[in-house]
């Protein structure tokens, strides 16, 4: 073990603690890996990286802030909304490693408000605050991460990745904020975690079609995780041309967050979505509980995509299917019980939602439950559907709405569907 604070010697006026920590981890390599604590105390560096076999532990009282400089940052090559560019080096960095940790009660304080404000000024885009790159037995534990530039954890074509009782704090209407985004990972297991973020809390994601080599996002486990504000709880998408599969969501509250269980493509993405279970879940104050969007409208290559017309099914074609959801309960929901928007030439397939009670808010304002063109807003609108087969509704209560159910055949309700008014 090596305390930063042996480095301090290093920390001339030019270098200050990036060269310690430069100099820290490079020591550690040296003698093959060993623990880098960071004893109380604020650090301000531009980038870590962290190397095979180490552990960077942050002691309660210790917060690392990353500089407000962007000129300061080394650029890599790297990927951003599956696109393969040049970007700024992410705050704690690694790629090509194994058994790398970042852990501790201390603090990482990505200061993200001047990247937020000057992100149309910065050529090489805001880094991220944590990004594992093509490493395996990653963890990242206990430790709290605050005002991230811009996506907080963001392990890449990881394998065997652990994310357990860290806490995010990004402002609500911080940009891009995301909190975790593992990215063509496998066998992650996320648990004991609050994220507090400005856009989705946690997302699962495997390329674009623009991505060189698309990889599955595969055998996930979300439990026992807070997740608060953001535009999504637990989302799978847009990002899926490698197909994201296999996945469990389990034991989790969701307060505020724009919807709830949301899964979003388009034409064009290829890949399915398909085995996902999501079990005793909380919403409170979501505009729409559980969101299946083909048609989503935003990021790079968005294009309109209004073409409600069939198309050809090829390789491009995306599809969602295998969906269990069972055990839910929300309350406050604003804009409608569940929204279901699927291809005319792949519709959403195998969906059962059962045991779940949806109240929906007095007074609710109207809101997308879905991002996409030509849908116009809803309030305390039922379940919304189209393009969707082999969809089962079981002893399901939804209280409180307005509008009547937006159904589409061919669907079915095995035993009930109730609706209240009161």
């Amino acid at each position: 073990m090596k305390s930063i604070r042996e480095f301090e010697a290093f920390c001339t006026i030019e270098r200050g603690w990036t060269g310690a920590f430069e100099e820290a981890v490079a020591a550690l390599e040296r003698e093959e890996g060993g623990i880098l604590m960071v004893t109380a105390g604020i650090y301000e560096t531009f980038s870590i990286e962290l190397k095979s076999n180490i552990t960077l532990y942050l002691e309660a009282g210790a917060e690392i802030r990353f500089i407000q400089n962007w000129q300061g940052y080394k650029v890599v090559q790297s990927e951003f909304e599956g696109k393969r560019k040049s970007l700024t080096m992410p705050c704690i960095y690694a790629h090509d490693a194994e058994n790398v940790a970042l852990c501790g009660h201390g603090t990482l304080n990505g200061q993200g408000d001047y990247w937020w404000k000057n992100k149309g000024d910065i050529s090489q885009g805001r880094p991220y605050l944590v990004c594992f790159e093509r490493c395996s037995h990653v963890k990242v534990l206990d430790i709290k991460l605050v005002n991230s530039p811009v996506w907080t954890v963001h392990p890449l074509y990881c394998n065997d990745v652990e994310i357990r009782g860290i806490t995010i704090r990004n402002p609500k209407d911080s940009p891009n904020t995301d909190g975790i985004n593992p990215d063509g990972c496998c066998n992650v297991r996320i648990a004991d975690c609050v994220d507090d973020v400005g856009d989705d809390c946690i997302t699962l994601k495997s390329g674009t079609e623009d991505t060189p080599v698309k990889m599955p996002c595969e055998n996930i486990t979300i439990t026992n995780c807070n997740m608060v504000h953001g535009h999504g709880g637990v989302v799978i998408g847009s990002e899926m041309s490698g197909g994201v599969r296999n996945v469990v969501i389990s034991n989790c509250v969701f307060q505020d967050t724009d919807r709830g269980i949301r899964v979003k493509t388009r034409r064009g993405r290829g890949g399915a979505m398909e085995s996902i279970l999501v079990s005793n879940v909380i919403m409170d104050r979501v505009l729409c509980p559980f969101v299946f969007n083909m048609y989503y409208r935003c990021g790079m290559n968005g294009g309109s995509y209004k073409d409600k017309f069939a198309h050809e099914v090829d390789c491009s074609t995306p599809s969602i299917r295998n969906i269990q959801i069972r055990g839910c309960m929300v309350t406050d929901a604003s804009a409608a019980a569940a929204f279901f928007y699927g291809l005319p030439e792949m519709p959403i397939e195998n969906v059962t939602i059962s045991d779940c009670s949806i109240r929906m808010k007095e007074g609710a304002e109207s809101g997308y439950p879905g991002m996409m063109e030509d849908i116009s807003r809803m309030s305390r609108e039922g379940i919304f559907m189209r393009n969707a087969v082999n969809v089962v509704f079981r002893n399901i209560r939804v209280q409180n709405y307005e509008n009547s159910m937006g159904l589409e055949g061919p669907w079915n309700v095995d035993e009930s569907v109730e609706y209240t008014e009161q």
